[in-house]
């Protein structure tokens, strides 16, 4: 099987990952010779996907396409040269409107009946707001009161392309759901959490909800997935509020950080499970058990180690896989022996949490040791209080 991964930032090095993972070829295309998917390909191709020649022979020569980008009009073209190829495309042009937009998919969680954050002016403060149209952290402001909202209010040209909706605490969780428009199939949930910024830092499995919390939540994904009659893939993100799960977006492509998490917990490559169309029986088999699983995003800067979210890592350069680093199974990484700053993806695996909470601990130890490393901090998330809060710290 040959794949073409276009773009070479996070997405496309979690498929370029998880395709290796598969034993496929992967081709990568991105216009940044330094993109981090580079260390991750058998073949590289560093030219601007508006280029419909050059696209368009690329795309001739492999199977299966997987667009790893948010750039709507850079997505159409793609789907047009993979038409004029008649070469698998997964984008569902869409599903993916609908989910790209906070706006449109906050208006089918009400029409469906999905438990959601309220939005604004139905609900009090502490107040949230985003970008309508941003992915992820993007954007996300918290406003305690009336008098801060308002100053806000005052400072941004446009404040209805803006969503706010209720504050919700809570842990956080990420299902994904693939589908051929006619079957669907979900995988197994992860828990995230976030740094100071709102941005994903650590993600886990398993997660410890209840068997009915984990049959409601994979019901909401399906009644969503069917509703947008998906034909590809798409991620749930969830926070479990005062005991009931409320959907905070979805995303119609191709996820970071959870489908990883996944495959070292349940055996599960979702790339594979794309190309499938998630139809069981031709997915990679799941083990009968999960594992522990724990990845997170570290940065090491001279003797300051400090955990944070993942945009670290887009602006590394070329990644590479680097096996037992310092004690854990994986990394992905810049790392170079003597490198004063770097940053790594950790990837550790244990039996159960509770084994690889342990691994973990003595990774980073091995790190601090080897690295010269005075000084740790892993700040939290005020969306998810339950984090312990890790101010810096002298080791």
């Amino acid at each position: 099987m040959k794949v073409a991964v276009l773009g070479g930032r996070l997405q496309g090095v979690e498929i370029a990952y998880l395709a290796g993972k598969a034993g496929w070829h992967v081709v990568g295309v991105d216009r940044d010779a330094a993109a981090p998917i580079v260390g991750l390909c058998q073949d590289f191709h560093c030219f601007d996907l508006m280029e419909s020649d050059r696209l368009t022979s690329l795309l001739q020569t492999v199977d299966f396409a997987i667009p790893a980008l948010e750039d709507l009009e850079v997505l159409d073209h793609i789907g047009r040269c993979a038409a004029r190829v008649k070469v698998r495309l997964a984008y569902d042009r869409e599903a993916y409107l609908l989910s790209s937009s906070k706006i449109r998919s906050d208006a089918l969680f009400a029409d469906l009946a999905v438990p959601a954050p309220k939005p604004w002016p139905l609900c009090g403060y502490p107040l949230t707001v985003k970008p309508a149209t941003a992915s992820g952290s993007k954007g996300v402001c918290c406003f305690d009161d009336a008098g801060q909202f308002e100053q806000w209010l005052a400072s941004v040209e446009d404040p209805e392309s803006w969503v706010k909706q209720e504050f919700l605490t809570g842990p956080s969780y990420s299902i994904e759901v693939i589908g051929d428009g006619e079957q669907y199939r979900t995988f197994e949930i992860t828990e995230l959490e976030m740094d100071a910024g709102f941005d994903c830092k650590r993600v886990t499995a398993p997660v410890p909800i209840s068997g009915e919390l984990v049959a409601a939540l994979e019901d909401t994904a399906l009644t969503l997935a069917r509703s947008l009659q998906l034909n590809g893939i798409m991620d749930v993100e969830v926070i479990l509020h005062q005991g009931q799960l409320k959907v905070l977006e979805i995303d119609a492509r191709f996820p970071s950080q959870t489908p990883t998490v996944v495959y070292h917990s349940s055996g599960t490559n979702l790339v594979e499970a794309l190309w499938h169309g998630g139809r069981d029986g031709l997915c990679s088999n799941p083990s009968t058990t999960t594992r522990g699983v724990i990845y997170e995003h570290i940065l090491v800067e001279g003797e300051l180690l400090s955990v944070c979210g993942e945009h670290i890592m887009a602006g590394a350069g070329p990644l590479c896989v680097h096996h037992d680093f310092f004690g854990a199974q994986e990394a992905l990484t810049n790392y170079r022996p003597g490198s004063a700053i770097w940053v790594a993806t950790l990837i550790m695996v244990g039996q159960d949490l509770c084994e690889v909470t342990s691994l973990r601990e003595r990774v980073l130890a091995s790190i601090r040791q080897s690295c010269g490393i005075t000084t740790y901090v892993d700040t939290v998330s005020l969306l998810m209080p339950e984090q312990k809060q890790h101010h810096p710290v002298t080791v």
